[in-house]
């Protein structure tokens, strides 16, 4: 049943991609192939949605837009929306860092630069290529998405 499932995210994901998947023989490269492709950066969120750990890749995405982020206004904006959505304890998402990471950003939200989130980011990164990538590999999406390409 649950393969089945996946295997039906993964056609749905094929069908309704915006982007041509040409990219995705790379995807099983590195984390860091799969990341810079839009595909593969939706194909790894139906895989963590899937496995209940969505909050990673979504805050590592919002990282990677809130360091484009030229004026200071929306800088502040941002900082605090990815703080209050991923980083405050009990926040809805949650990202599983470590205590001492957490308190220095929150003790610096208030004044927040383009490198607030760095360390933060660096540990979620972390954690997907160590953990979750891997499983992403052997899982019944990629593997269908695969299938489906040839």
């Amino acid at each position: 049943m649950q393969r089945t499932l996946l295997a039906k995210m993964a056609i749905k994901f094929c069908c309704f991609s915006q982007e041509p998947i040409d990219d995705m023989d790379n995807w099983g490269e590195s984390i860091e192939n799969l990341l810079c492709s839009k595909s593969g950066q939706m194909a790894f969120q139906e895989f963590l949605k899937s496995e209940y750990s969505e909050e990673n890749i979504l805050f590592w995405l919002a990282c990677e837009e809130y360091k484009k982020i030229t004026s200071v206004p929306e800088m502040i904006s941002m900082a605090n929306q990815i703080y209050t959505e991923f980083v405050q304890t009990e926040s809805p998402r949650q990202v599983n860092i470590d205590s001492g990471t957490r308190t220095k950003i929150t003790d610096n939200i208030s004044e927040p630069n383009l490198n607030s989130f760095d360390t933060a980011q660096k540990m979620i990164f972390s954690l997907m290529a160590r953990d979750c990538y891997p499983r992403f590999l052997k899982s019944d999406i990629y593997q269908a998405i695969r299938q489906g390409k040839r």
